[in-house]
């Protein structure tokens, strides 16, 4: 399977892994905020797949925690509600430390189909030390008008800052090399963190990789989003500009 760096569309297709795969190396993070009615079925799907998944519940109040964990997923909780890039680096943090060497990111919506885990660790695999974004292969007539404008601002404002045309940069489905990743020092506790780990790992060096992935895009009156289009635009852009300013 071709990997790419490129906004080409191409069908995501199968590589054949079997489940459980024998990567010991390879671990889940599934940063979640109210998602109770989701979480256990991602955490189910995804340990079809890979044995360690790691659920940090980013002050959930509605059971989120709970049931992670008796799907079978340890739980790291966030003692209030941080943000998803806080959430993302404590859950990075949490499986450097533990000898994770890949550490593959879902959301915990259910947007992320868990048959799409092998596509993206055969990705992993062949490029070990290389950042894999998951792009979402959706409708675009099945995508909310605002959505659709803040994904392709946002691919625009990475390319300013990088040269690198990608086509899905806030597809939160990645696998991320560790700790390449946390070398890069990524701050921003919001949306915005992912990226400001796009723009850093390009400047930095690290090599960073799409592949083609089904997504589930759920009817509007299914959805669940705590993205904020218009604060967490303002935050994304004000990431980037500081780091095209200041390279810093």
């Amino acid at each position: 399977m071709a990997l790419e760096t490129s906004n080409a569309r191409r069908p995501a297709v199968s590589c054949g892994l079997e489940p459980r795969i024998a990567m010991s190396s390879v671990a889940v993070l599934i940063p979640a905020y109210n998602c109770a009615a989701t979480i256990a079925d991602v955490v189910t799907g995804a340990r079809h797949y890979v044995d360690r998944v790691l659920v940090v519940d980013d002050g959930s109040t509605d059971g989120t925690a709970e049931r992670a964990a008796v799907a079978g997923a340890d739980v790291l909780h966030q003692g209030h509600n941080t943000g998803k890039g806080a959430a993302l680096r404590a859950g990075l943090t949490w499986w450097a430390a533990r000898g994770a060497e890949q550490v593959l990111a879902m959301d915990g919506d259910g947007q992320h189909l868990a048959d799409q885990i092998p596509v993206m660790l055969e990705a992993s695999a062949r490029a070990p030390h290389a950042l894999i974004i998951g792009a979402r292969q959706l409708d675009p007539a099945a995508v909310q008008p605002l959505r659709q404008f803040g994904n392709r601002f946002a691919n625009r404002w990475v390319e300013i800052a990088t040269g690198l045309a990608l086509e899905d940069t806030q597809s939160g489905f990645r696998v991320y090399p560790l700790p390449e990743t946390l070398a890069l020092d990524s701050r921003a506790t919001h949306f915005a963190y992912e990226t400001e780990v796009l723009i850093r790992a390009a400047r930095g060096g690290l090599l960073v990789l799409t592949v083609p992935v089904r997504a589930y895009n759920p009817p509007p009156a299914e959805r669940v989003s705590h993205y904020r289009p218009f604060v967490d635009t303002v935050r994304i852009i004000a990431v980037v500009l500081r780091l095209i300013i200041f390279r810093r």
